[in-house]
């Protein structure tokens, strides 16, 4: 963690990063309702690009730093970046989708900013049909 934290407010960020990311598995168990309650901030956040860089940074290097604590895959990732993106004050979306590839049902969930998706290698919205976003549309309007 000392490389990627330059400084003790870096250091804290880091770790709560880390207990956010172990704590994913029990927050899907939940209603999703209910989980955007938890992943969304109380309040209206002013944007901090500053945060918001170090946690584009950082944020992919910590979950693979926590296994095997932290669970791999696209829930904890995308679930930890944007509980951390939305403190910072970015206006992202978390968007959950399925794909019916033979055999077996498929999904992934991924950011969205602007329209276009966030923080992913290749665009996902060829393959798997949304079903869920976080906010949900009626709550942003």
């Amino acid at each position: 963690m000392a490389r990627l934290a330059r400084n003790p407010g870096e250091a804290l960020l880091a770790l709560q990063v880390l207990l956010v990311a172990m704590a994913v598995p029990l927050v899907t168990r939940l209603p999703l309702a209910r989980q955007e309650a938890l992943l969304e901030p109380r309040r209206r956040v002013r944007p901090d690009p500053e945060r918001e860089a170090w946690l584009v940074a950082n944020v992919d290097r910590l979950l693979s730093a926590g296994r095997p604590l932290v669970r791999p895959g696209c829930l904890t990732r995308g679930l930890t970046h944007y509980y951390f993106l939305r403190r910072a004050g970015v206006d992202v979306e978390l968007r959950y989708g399925l794909a019916q590839p033979i055999g077996e049902t498929d999904g992934h969930c991924w950011l969205v900013r602007d329209g276009e998706p966030f923080l992913e290698r290749a665009d996902p919205r060829s393959r798997y049909v949304e079903t869920y976003s976080i906010p949900r549309a009626h709550a942003r309007a």
